[in-house]
């Protein structure tokens, strides 16, 4: 066993040998190109000579490369092959990426800001996109796989080595990219099964907040008065704000059917100073009941 997860050692021998082969082309080339232009300048070689060929150093310049990108194919094939190959007591978990945020859903229906594994144990990673094309990369597994919006894709690894690893989105998905970073937490078996049974939410929590946090609202949203991507939600309900609809400029008042409108159709009256189509709807994510405990907790944010 070596390294964070179980592809570590497969991906990382593949690099080795497609590194040494690239240093030892690289050192090796620039060498004869060193010596021919020594060996063939103009006071060595007055008069240009025509070669007409040399079919055995053809042969020689062909099979070589040909055999070394064929060992190089192979070792990143090996490497690759398993991680498609997904075991049967995977543990399942989705994996939702939006802008800009990952959250995770288990079996019993926990969702988590975090990604929690247990040790030594095989899981299987759903990946979903609720908005534009992310890809969820843990360096320090080896793997990375695009979550693109509408289609099916998975990854899995087994945590061998205890420990909190970064998570990143390696695809460019906009403004905020930069900060849609995540960590995996591999901890023992006994300690992931107990996590798993533990509610996080932090008791007293209001529950328009807690769905806030589920949601990844705050990544677009502040709930301190200062400017994101989208209007912060402090002090915002009852004011008065200006909305644009297509290109006409309406003033409305925040209050419960604005909100409701917002988070079901986002882009129909976007306040003026931010820009559309940055926020999907959720009006198949939210219920009537989490639609009002959000409208509930907002109206405390004085």
């Amino acid at each position: 066993m070596s390294g964070a997860s179980n592809f570590v050692e497969g991906v990382d021998l593949s690099f080795v040998i497609i590194l040494g082969a690239s240093i030892f082309f690289l050192v090796g080339i620039t060498i004869v190109m060193i010596y021919f232009v020594f060996r063939y300048r103009k006071k060595n070689n007055p008069t240009a000579s025509h070669i007409h060929g040399n079919n055995k150093l053809e042969i020689i310049w062909t099979v070589i490369p040909t055999i070394l990108v064929l060992i190089m194919f192979y070792f990143g094939w090996m490497g690759y092959k398993p991680m498609r190959e997904v075991p049967d007591d995977a543990i399942p978990i989705k994996v939702y990426g939006q802008m800009w945020s990952w959250s995770y859903e288990y079996e019993n229906g926990k969702i988590s800001d975090k990604l929690v594994v247990p040790l030594d144990k095989p899981v299987k990673l759903d990946l979903i996109s609720r908005d534009v094309v992310h890809s969820f990369y843990i360096p320090a597994f080896r793997i990375k796989e695009d979550v693109v919006p509408g289609a099916n894709n998975y990854m899995w690894f087994i945590g061998q080595e205890e420990g909190s690893y970064n998570v990143f989105c390696a695809e460019y998905c906009g403004e905020r990219h930069a900060y849609m970073l995540s960590t995996v937490e591999v901890i023992p078996e006994v300690e992931y099964l107990a996590w798993l049974e533990r509610s996080d939410v932090p008791e007293g929590e209001h529950p328009g907040l807690t769905i806030i946090k589920r949601n990844a609202c705050v990544s677009c949203h502040s709930l301190d008065g200062s400017k994101l991507v989208g209007p912060s939600f402090k002090g915002v309900y009852g004011i008065t704000e200006v909305v644009l609809e297509g290109d006409t400029e309406v003033e409305i008042t925040v209050d419960d059917e604005y909100i409701k409108s917002s988070i079901s159709d986002p882009n129909a009256q976007v306040v003026k100073g931010y820009l559309p189509g940055l926020m999907i709807s959720y009006k198949d994510q939210l219920s009537d009941e989490d639609v009002q405990q959000i409208i509930e907790y907002m109206k405390t944010l004085k």
